[in-house]
């Protein structure tokens, strides 16, 4: 069965990378009477230049892929539309291997700024802001929802704690500029909160699933909502334009209309649209659908041969995995039944894992910042949808909903210091390697209780022998004095009551008003050397001393369960 799954596999992505370079712009279904439906070529044409445009969707989900490709080709052949920002809420880039992303847009002279939550992904616009010809802003993913949102009911700014302490607050850092010299920053103090604001869109890019003949947009066999709606109805508030992309063209069901005709400009009818990463919206995978009840087990056992073969994401090893259950442990301490989770990208991943595998899963509301709601997140290159969702909202609907719902949340870092500050939006000085906060951000202001996973140092050579942790060569230190950009505030944090933990291959560290606390190590991790010696953060002990050791299980993996603790 492995064996036919991978073989399978492998034929699907032979044919994705074949149809990746089929585009047909100039495709109108024929018999089509409504002057609405248009090629992608026409429709794009209706672009202004210096239009602010908004696409919607997070990685391979929601991607209006012909709409991209339109906008470069035309630009390339005609030299317009030119001047354009681009605005996407998460990251919707290929990492500079994947045709048909947001990447297509970001050439010299058609986007002259990029605003986005998540910019690593979108390589092509990192490497124009690197040579001065893209301005480069980012801000949380959750309030570039929030905003489109408001824009489409008339209001041009909001005021948020969300942010206050960490780079995006101008007391701190830049603001929203990523770019030096930039001519606008979206973010400013008002009073105790920030205030963020867009430019106003004017014109809308994005993907739906059907359409009828009078133009009346549908989501019906659609794995996500993501920004389609908030772009839309922005765009129209302020006078713009709307261009969806949908697989097909269906009879006329009022009850289901997602977005009336009178909201929409111009329907690219695309067969080649795709439901999410390989899978055509006209073969959709029922997994991904509302409601949905498949087996959870065999979806996983689809979609990991097409996550082990394109390999955009790490492989993870034994240390990764003994963080992973370290984090899942206490995940099991702070959550409850009925609770509300969501699971960052990456390692956070692991640990969703590890909770469905230990049985917890049942009792978990998985959210998902894309608005899936309910069932199972779906792992690696499907990140953004879920498996067996129990029902589907907007993204600005979600990052609402988990203002006072968001009980858990589980986030990678790449840095952690004194104060309990975590960085994992600036990798290093050079603006290329630039990663954004996405919604970070807002999660970690929204949750009750935030469990952090990331190595103690980088590079470190480290052992699982005997059941214990080894620790064969130091490496670089991430628990450093101050991170190089405060992502997470820790005071803040404090402040606000949340409890707070950082998981990491070594040991286990608390965020209390004494500052980082370690609480707990792996088996065979001396206090001492390996972790206090190695630290540039300040690190306290509990008050009596004592640092718990964890379950030789951890590392291992034999014996360990999970368990609620209330």
């Amino acid at each position: 069965m492995a064996l036919f799954s991978k073989i399978a596999a492998y034929g699907r992505i032979i044919r994705w990378k074949i149809g990746e370079k089929k585009r047909d712009i100039d495709f109108r279904p024929a018999g089509a009477r409504n002057p609405k439906f248009m090629s992608a070529r026409q429709a794009v044409g209706l672009i202004p230049d210096g239009a602010v445009c908004m696409s919607s969707g997070m990685a391979s989900n929601m991607r209006p892929t012909i709409l991209y490709f339109a906008v470069r080709d035309v630009f390339e052949a005609t030299g317009h539309p030119k001047g354009i920002t681009w605005i996407s809420a998460g990251g919707m880039g290929g990492r500079g291997r994947v045709a048909g992303t947001v990447e297509e847009v970001g050439q010299k002279g058609l986007c002259n700024r990029f605003i986005s939550g998540h910019l690593e992904t979108a390589r092509s616009m990192l490497k124009g802001g690197e040579e001065g010809h893209i301005e480069l802003h980012t801000l949380p993913q959750g309030i570039v929802t929030l905003l489109a949102q408001a824009q489409g009911q008339g209001i041009d700014s909001l005021t948020s704690p969300v942010g206050i302490g960490t780079f995006i607050d101008p007391r701190v850092g830049k603001g929203s500029p990523i770019t030096p010299d930039a001519k606008d920053n979206f973010v400013t103090v008002d009073g105790d909160e920030l205030r963020y604001r867009l430019p106003p869109i004017t014109a809308a890019c994005v993907m739906a699933t059907e359409a009828d003949e009078d133009g009346n947009i549908y989501m019906r066999e659609s794995s996500l909502y993501t920004e389609v709606k908030e772009a839309c109805l922005a765009a129209k508030a302020n006078g713009g334009i709307t261009i969806i992309a949908v697989a097909k063209i269906i009879p006329k069901s009022p009850a289901e209309i997602f977005l009336p005709a009178d909201k929409v400009d111009a329907i690219v009818v695309c067969p080649r649209n795709e439901q999410t990463l390989t899978v055509p919206q006209l073969e959709r995978w029922d997994m991904f659908l509302p409601g949905a009840k498949v087996d959870v087990a065999k979806a996983l056992a689809q979609l990991k041969p097409i996550n082990d073969i394109i390999k955009l994401d790490p492989v993870r090893g034994p240390i990764e995995t003994a963080m992973a259950r370290s984090a899942a442990a206490v995940f099991a301490r702070l959550g409850h039944p009925g609770c509300h989770v969501i699971n960052g990208y990456g390692l956070p991943q692991e640990v969703g894992r590890l909770v469905m595998e230990g049985g917890l899963a049942r009792d978990v509301n998985f959210l998902i910042e894309t608005g899936a709601y309910g069932g199972i997140p779906a792992p690696g290159l499907f990140f953004g949808t879920a498996i067996n969702p129990e029902r589907l909202i907007t993204s600005a609907e979600m990052f609402t909903f988990c203002r006072d719902n968001l009980d858990v949340t589980v986030l990678g870092m790449l840095q952690a210091d004194s104060l309990g500050n975590v960085n994992v939006s600036k990798k290093s000085s050079r603006i290329r390697d630039y990663v954004g906060p996405g919604g970070f951000i807002d999660l970690v202001t929204a949750a009750k209780n935030i469990v952090f996973i990331g190595n103690f140092q980088a590079r470190a050579k480290l052992a699982i022998e005997g059941g214990k942790m080894r620790v064969i060569e130091p490496g670089i230190p991430k628990f450093v004095d101050h991170v190089d950009e405060i992502t997470f505030y820790g005071p803040a944090a404090v402040a606000r009551g949340q409890h707070v933990y950082y998981a990491t291959p070594l040991g286990l560290f608390q965020l209390t008003s004494r500052g980082l606390t370690l609480i707990e190590v792996m088996p065979g991790v001396d206090v001492r050397r390996d972790i206090l010696d190695q630290s540039q953060a300040k690190i306290v002990l509990p008050e009596d001393g004592k640092v718990a050791v964890a379950p030789e299980s951890y590392l291992t993996g034999s014996g360990f369960r999970l368990a609620w603790k209330v």
